[in-house]
C-alpha cells in the first residue's frame, strides 16, 4: 500500500531569476542605506520570509506529547482544578490565621445631653459624662481550648489534599482523552487512504471486467457483481472521511476554535509496536491518586466532626486593650484593661451531637467507596493487562491476515483473467482485503490505547 507522507512539506521554493534579482553587472552605481529602493527590497524580503515560517509553523507535525500540552495549556479541567487548588491554598492560610492574635483599633466619641436644670450633670445615668472619648488598641486571642480551630484547619487542609488530588485526576485524564482522539484520527486517516486504494483497485477491475464484457469474454453478471464492489467502496470511502474530519475536529477543539484546520501528526500505526513495558507489579493499581481521595475525605469528615464535637466543648477568649476613656482628651487618662470570656454551652449538646454523629457517617461512607474503589480499581487494572497482553498477541495475526489478504486477491484476478476463475471470487476477495486493513489498523490503534488505559490503572 502507498501512503502520503504526512511531513512532505507543503509548498515549493521557486529559483528566482538572477537576471531580475540583481542589478547587472555594468551598472556601477551601487545601494546605499538612503535609497528608497533599498527599503523596499528588504521589506519585501522580509515579507516572504514571515510567509514561509507562517506556512512552516501551520504544517508543524504534531505528536502525541505535543497536543497534550496544547490541551493543558488552553483553558480545560485541568486548568480549573489548578484555580480551585489556588483557592483552597488560601483557604487553608486562614485557617491558621485564627490561631493568631487579632489586632484592632477602636476610636468613639459620645456626647450626653445634661440635665435641664443642672447643666453640669449629664442626664444618662448608664453613660460616663456629656463628652466622652474613646481611642483604644485591642488584641483579642482565641484559645482553642475545645479544638474547634484545630478542626477547621484540618478541614482545610483536607481541602487542599482534594483539590491538588484533583487537579493530578484531571490531568491524567486529559491526557487520556487527548490520546484517545490522537489515535482516532490516526486511525480514520489510515482507514481512509485504505479505502480510496481499494476503490481504486475496484474500479481498475470494474473497468477490465467492462473491456471483457465488450469483447464477449465475461457475462454481465461478472460486471454487476464489479460495479456493486465498487459502489459498496464508494460509500466506505465517503463515510470514513467523513469519519476522519470528526476525529479531526474533536482533536483539536482541546486547543482551539479553529477545529476545521488540517491536523499534520505523527505517524505512529506504520511503525511497528515495542512490547508492554509496564512492569506487572502486584497490587500496582494501588498508586492511583484516587486513594490520596478518599483518605482527604475522611480526613475532612472526621474533622468536621471534631468541629462539631468543639461546639459542646468550654471555650476561652482573651482580650487585652491599651488606650483612653475619658471625659477629657488628655493622655494623662490612658490605661489598659484585660478581659477573659469562658463560654460554656449548656442547652446545644443535641445539635452539636447530631452533627457530630453525621459527620461520622459521612466518614465511615468514604470508608466504604474507598473498599468499593479497591475492589473496582484492582479489575479496571486487570481487565487493561488482558488487554495490552491479548492486543498485542493480535497484531502479529492481523499483520498475516493482511499478507495473505493481498496473496488472495492476486491470485483471484490472475484466475479470473484465465477464465478459471469468477468475478465473485475477486469481489470476495477485496472486501476480505479490505477488512483485513481494517483489522490490520484498528488493532494497533486498539494497542495503542491500551497501553494508555493501563498507564491510568497503575496509577502512572
Amino acid at each position: 500500500m502507498r501512503f502520503t507522507n504526512p511531513r512532505a512539506t507543503p509548498f515549493s521554493l521557486h529559483i528566482i531569476d538572477r537576471k531580475r534579482a540583481f542589478l547587472p553587472l555594468k551598472t556601477k552605481r551601487r545601494l546605499s542605506l538612503s535609497c528608497p529602493s533599498f527599503w523596499r527590497s528588504l521589506i519585501a524580503l522580509l515579507a516572504v520570509c514571515a510567509q514561509m515560517t507562517n506556512a512552516q509553523d501551520s504544517t508543524t507535525v504534531l505528536s502525541l506529547p505535543h497536543c497534550i500540552e496544547l490541551s493543558r495549556n488552553a483553558p480545560s479541567s485541568v486548568k480549573r482544578a489548578r484555580e480551585q487548588l489556588d483557592a483552597a491554598k488560601y483557604a487553608v492560610r486562614a485557617a491558621r490565621a485564627n490561631f493568631l492574635p487579632q489586632v484592632s483599633i477602636s476610636n468613639g466619641f459620645t456626647y450626653n445631653s445634661p440635665l435641664l436644670y443642672d447643666k453640669n450633670t449629664f442626664s444618662f445615668v448608664a453613660l460616663n459624662g456629656i463628652h466622652e472619648y474613646s481611642s483604644a488598641a485591642s488584641t483579642t486571642l482565641e484559645v482553642d481550648s475545645s479544638g474547634r480551630l484545630r478542626a477547621i484547619y484540618d478541614r482545610a487542609r483536607a481541602n487542599r489534599t482534594i483539590a491538588e488530588v484533583g487537579v493530578a485526576i484531571s490531568d491524567r485524564d486529559l491526557a487520556r482523552t487527548v490520546s484517545v482522539a490522537y489515535y482516532r484520527v490516526l486511525l480514520t486517516g489510515k482507514l481512509t487512504s485504505s479505502a480510496n486504494e481499494n476503490l481504486q483497485a475496484a474500479r481498475d477491475f470494474e473497468t477490465k471486467v467492462r473491456q471483457l464484457v465488450n469483447g464477449g469474454e465475461a457475462s454481465q453478471a461478472d460486471l454487476t457483481k464489479a460495479s456493486l464492489e465498487t459502489a459498496l467502496l464508494e460509500r466506505t470511502s465517503d463515510s470514513m472521511k467523513v469519519e476522519a474530519e470528526m476525529a479531526g475536529h474533536d482533536l483539536a477543539s482541546y486547543w482551539t476554535t479553529d477545529v476545521a484546520a488540517s491536523l499534520v501528526l505523527e505517524d505512529d500505526l506504520d511503525q511497528q509496536p515495542n512490547p508492554p513495558e509496564v512492569a506487572q507489579e502486584n497490587a500496582a493499581y494501588l498508586k492511583r491518586p484516587e486513594f490520596q481521595l478518599f483518605a482527604a475525605q475522611v480526613a475532612g469528615f472526621n474533622a468536621d466532626a471534631r468541629q462539631a464535637r468543639a461546639r459542646m466543648l468550654p471555650q476561652l477568649n482573651l482580650s487585652y486593650q491599651y488606650g483612653i476613656d475619658t471625659n477629657h482628651v488628655t493622655s494623662r487618662d490612658r490605661g489598659y484593661a484585660g478581659f477573659i470570656h469562658l463560654d460554656i454551652r449548656v442547652f446545644d449538646f443535641l445539635r452539636a451531637r447530631s452533627e457530630q454523629r453525621q459527620f461520622q457517617s459521612e466518614a465511615r461512607a468514604a470508608q466504604t467507596d474507598l473498599s468499593i474503589g479497591t475492589r473496582l480499581f484492582s479489575k479496571e487494572y486487570q481487565d487493561a493487562l488482558s488487554q495490552v497482553n491479548g492486543t498485542y498477541v493480535q497484531i502479529e495475526i492481523t499483520q498475516r491476515e493482511v499478507s495473505l489478504a493481498k496473496d488472495n486477491l492476486r491470485l483471484s484476478r490472475l484466475r479470473f483473467e484465465s477464465g478459471e476463475g469468477t468475478a465473485l471470487d475477486v469481489v470476495t476477495a477485496q472486501s476480505t482485503l479490505v477488512q483485513a486493513e481494517i483489522d490490520f489498523y484498528t488493532t494497533r490503534a486498539n494497542y495503542l490505547n491500551a497501553i494508555s488505559t493501563l498507564k491510568v490503572a497503575s496509577g502512572q
